[in-house]
């Protein structure tokens, strides 16, 4: 049996988590994302520019009624870097699924 690296950028509980959100409805709204994840406006902050900075997600910030809104939308490569992230920890479980 052969272990997979995993991808650190990925290995962050709140970043896989906002990861995992994003696969599932494409695109969220910043405070959307720290409602389901309980995270720390902060926090979240730094974990989705490390996610921007890797190419996993595209972050849009734009005004709706005169307030700031941060759009957070996967790429591509995120969706990739997910399936290949859960792919390699399959391989630490035993799990070989086709």
């Amino acid at each position: 049996m052969e272990f997979k690296d995993l991808d650190p950028i990925l290995h962050s509980q709140l970043r896989l988590a906002v990861v995992s959100l994003l696969i599932s409805v494409k695109e969220a709204e910043f405070t959307f994302i720290r409602e389901k994840t309980n995270a720390t406006a902060g926090n979240l902050s730094v974990q989705i520019n490390k996610l921007k900075e890797a190419g996993y997600i595209e972050v849009t910030k734009q005004f709706k009624d005169n307030y700031p809104q941060t759009m957070c939308k996967i790429t591509p490569a995120g969706v990739a870097a997910f399936e290949q992230y859960v792919k390699n920890l399959q391989s630490y479980l035993g799990i070989h699924i086709k």
